[in-house]
């Protein structure tokens, strides 16, 4: 059936109502319980140490289950205002033979030191700024304001992988390496050393040749740009040990639709021939940034969600790094995190976690998840958007006479749509991918799948964080083709995001187990780590093991040969 210009507003209008009912979907908070005690420093455990096993660890999983996080929130009478801003601390589960040891260690960043060495902050992050040195005098310490920090090195977002060498990384333009089996710091990796960017993901992507990838920023006279970055796989060079990023290079500079407000972004989308940038309305003023250490606000104050700015796709052949010149957009959403892309009959289908409201990331101070359990919970947790699952669906044949007035998207399984509105121009809306059950766990994030063989191909199941309260409390799976969801949820217990790790020679899909820390604010030292099976989502066994873990970031698992 034809589209006409009043149908095409009639589906912003509709993708917005839709955002914003799916909010009201969830049900209300009452009597959420007090988390402040997953977000408090703890020790660090660097000598392995042994779990109590309940269950049955499968006897086929041999590697490290390596996990990221903040793990100290304050140096001496200093602080840190925001979750992100606590140092990293780096979790090892060891797991060979059905048995499992535990161990971490603080990432031993420049920033670590350094506060640590003047027992107070000296390092800005990106919710706390670090303010003078009281010993200098008035006049010193008046022209410190008016130098541009150096970014940090507190590098507490995940593991992330370079030529065979494990990284840990923020998203800052520095990178620290680490052995994955001491978990001993090693160099400080700048990439503004190798290829011409400001900062990268700590999300990348890996194709199936070893090749890596990731997004970064540049500015200059010549405006700002989002930067595809291209890692070439390992090349075995007996001896060698130290970071390789030796013919690394650009694909591809993409122009910001704004340069003098470029778009936060947290990861990025691939497919096996394109990889797509997601220009957000999440805002970043550059002539805040410029002035902010001038007034004493951090980083975060710098961001800002701008719903009158429309979401673009930005699509580039990560073979030829050429990109469309067709402009696909979206009605405003924010995304952190994608579950899969891959390519079908001449469309680009797109999978991610979505919300309609990006001042979330700002809202994560350690003042609210403290706030302790009662009203002020959860008319907080009540007014923060749900983040959903979505499809977006681009065509990729699009050219001048391609027609207007129809939608574009004819795969049978799909809803979205996608219709052409000007020239060279596509107004993608999403499709749902999930039924009502899942306002039951207040939304999803952190989403995974089958990466090793699914990713970039078409794929069926994907595992995430329900999130019925400020931090996971569930673990969810999700069948795309039945929409309906598999769960694990106990009150009081708080899942770290899912990592599944595939059964040897297997045959389906999720044949393999899923991994996750379990932590809890209600008893101390009560932490284990959890092995559901994949495709029954039911609880093979459990490691406990006698230490407090602060809620973290995101991990990835290790297989030893």
């Amino acid at each position: 059936m034809p589209f006409r210009i009043c149908d095409i507003r009639k589906l912003e209008h509709l993708s917005s109502l839709s955002m914003e009912a799916s909010k009201k979907k969830c049900p209300l908070a009452m009597g959420l319980e007090d988390i402040a005690p997953l977000v408090r420093t703890v020790e660090e455990i660097p000598e392995p140490i042994t779990t109590v096993i309940k269950g049955n660890i499968p006897s086929w999983i041999n590697g490290s289950f390596l996990r990221n996080g903040p793990g100290k929130f304050e140096f001496g009478k200093d602080n840190f205002n925001h979750w992100f801003d606590g140092m990293a601390l780096m979790h090892r589960f060891y797991i060979h033979d059905g048995e499992v040891t535990y161990s971490s260690r603080f990432l031993r960043s420049d920033s670590y030191m350094r506060n640590s060495e003047k027992d107070r902050i000296v390092v800005c992050e990106f919710g706390t700024m670090a303010m003078p040195d009281p010993c200098k005098n008035f006049f010193s310490r008046f022209l410190s304001r008016f130098k541009i920090p150096k970014a940090t090195d507190n590098a507490s977002v995940n593991f992330v992988k370079y030529k065979g060498d494990y990284y840990v990384s923020t998203e800052t333009n520095y990178m620290r390496r680490v052995d994955p089996q001491s978990l001993e710091t090693k160099e400080k990796v700048d990439w503004s050393e190798y290829i011409a960017v400001n900062s990268a993901t700590a999300h990348p992507h890996y194709d199936r040749e070893g090749a890596s990838y990731n997004m970064g920023n540049s500015y200059g006279k010549g405006g700002f740009f989002y930067n595809i970055i291209r890692v070439p796989p390992p090349e075995k060079v007996a001896g060698e040990d130290k970071a390789d990023f030796s013919g690394a290079q650009v694909l591809c500079s993409i122009p910001a639709s704004d340069s003098r407000k470029p778009s936060y972004y947290h990861s990025f989308a691939m497919s096996e021939n394109y990889v797509v940038f997601i220009e957000q309305p999440i805002k970043l003023d550059l002539l805040k940034f410029m002035l902010f250490r001038i007034q004493g606000k951090s980083f975060d104050k710098v961001m800002t969600w701008e719903p009158q700015y429309d979401t673009i796709f930005h699509v580039v052949h990560r073979h030829t790094g050429e990109q469309s010149k067709v402009k696909y957009s979206a009605p405003p959403m924010f995304t952190l995190h994608q579950i899969n892309a891959y390519e079908d009959k001449g469309f680009l289908v797109m999978d991610m976690c979505c919300g309609d409201d990006g001042d979330v990331i700002g809202d994560f101070t350690l003042e609210n998840l403290r706030r302790g359990p009662g009203e002020e919970m959860d008319k907080f947790y009540n007014s923060m958007c749900r983040n959903l699952p979505r499809r977006y669906v681009l065509p990729l044949t699009v050219t001048d006479d391609t027609p207007s007035d129809q939608n574009l998207v004819t795969l049978p399984f799909c809803q979205a749509t996608a219709v052409k509105t000007g020239c060279g121009k596509v107004l993608c809306t999403h499709e749902e991918l999930y039924d009502e059950e899942l306002f039951q766990y207040g939304g999803l994030e952190f989403p995974q799948i089958n990466y090793a063989h699914y990713n970039a191909r078409p794929y069926r199941y994907y595992y995430a964080c329900g999130f019925g309260h400020l931090f996971s409390d569930s673990l969810l799976k999700m069948d795309l083709e039945t929409k309906k969801l598999k769960a694990w949820r106990h009150p009081g217990l708080f899942p770290s995001e899912p990592v599944f790790v595939p059964a040897p020679n297997a045959t389906e899909e999720d044949d393999g187990v899923v991994m996750s820390i379990i932590i809890t604010p209600r008893t101390e030292k009560s932490t284990f780590l959890l092995v559901l099976d994949a495709k029954t989502f039911t609880e093979l066994g459990r490691a406990e093991v006698p230490v407090n873990i602060p809620f973290g970031t995101h991990g990835v698992f290790n297989e030893m040969q």
